[in-house]
């Protein structure tokens, strides 16, 4: 049909194999083997109920609830260029071993099943390595989580470091701010609990979309936190276009300009006017998560049954 059709003369593996699908979004995960793939299988099910008529099943856990990893202190670096591995920081804060890797084609956008005491929770995250920002194909993945966990009634946990969506004229012509209107619309739609540790950066739209900031949830912000609608270092020219091109010298009032906001500022700020409810030592972060997840379960029995919008394809 395709060479007739199209006149493409193609092999099944050039027309549809792993390599076409791996970083499409069609496919979540990858399998070296088919004995690879149904334990991959059996891990993902272990994380949903039977079904939407019931919660998701908590499992005995031997990881204490009040576990502080003192590696959490140093996990982010002090200078704001500096990347840092995302693994360890989940490893640090949920069950031992229970963190499921979900969409492997998101990019900078990591999404996870874990477990905190052994209840279930889907994971929002970002991976500074392979960037910061939102692409389409990490908005499709955060899509897919959502919508699989309001489905299935497992809450959201968003590890903050988002710089706002991918932008440029790759990202304008494959119409990424669409997709990440779409990520950002199922984060709100969703019913279920949401709670948020703020790694990093919340900057733009995307960072106000991680959790739905419009109703009752937790968000915990760690002392590197940085908030704010453009980043300071690529923001300037664009917030005072104006000043600057009435100055005598450009570079130096961008500089200027740099080190006055810089000076400003402070997640101890953004808590004093209320955009975080609490900073915190980051070691504390899975004391705090094992104690929201018991509250959040209380009220899944209230949301059980057919959600109120289909899983998006």
């Amino acid at each position: 049909m395709v060479r007739g059709g199209t006149g493409e003369n193609l092999t099944k593996e050039q027309l549809g194999g792993a390599a076409v699908h791996r970083r499409n979004g069609t496919i979540e995960r990858f399998a070296a083997s088919e004995e690879d793939a149904f334990e991959i299988i059996a891990d993902f099910l272990s994380y949903l109920p039977p079904s939407v008529y019931q919660i998701p099943p908590v499992t005995a856990c031997h990881d204490p609830g009040g576990r502080r990893e003192e590696s959490l202190l140093s996990a982010v670096p002090r200078d704001a260029r500096k990347p840092y591995r995302i693994q360890l920081i989940l490893e640090a804060i949920f069950d031992h071993g229970s963190v499921l890797p979900y969409a492997e084609y998101g990019g900078a956008t990591v999404t996870a099943l874990a477990r905190l005491q052994g209840h279930p929770v889907g994971v929002i995250a970002t991976d500074p390595y392979r960037g910061t920002t939102m692409s389409l194909e990490g908005a499709l993945a955060i899509t897919r989580l959502v919508d699989l966990c309001e489905t299935f009634h497992l809450p959201l946990v968003s590890l903050t470091d988002q710089g706002g969506i991918t932008i440029g004229r790759a990202a304008e012509e494959r119409g990424t701010i669409r997709h990440a209107a779409r990520a950002i619309a199922a984060v709100y739609q969703a019913r279920v609990p949401q709670a948020e540790l703020i790694v990093r950066r919340v900057y733009g739209v995307a960072g106000a979309g991680m959790i739905n900031r419009h109703r009752v949830g937790r968000s915990w912000g760690w002392p590197s936190g940085d908030w704010g609608s453009l980043p300071v270092q690529a923001g300037v020219e664009a917030a005072f276009r104006a000043q600057l091109a009435a100055a005598a010298d450009a570079q130096a009032e961008i500089e200027r300009i740099r080190r006055t906001l810089s000076a400003v500022t402070s997640p101890f700020r953004t808590a004093e006017r209320f955009g975080v409810q609490d900073l915190i030592d980051p070691r504390d972060s899975r004391p705090l998560l094992c104690e929201w997840v018991q509250d959040a379960y209380r009220v899944l029995p209230e949301l059980t049954g057919r959600p109120a919008f289909g899983t998006r394809p």
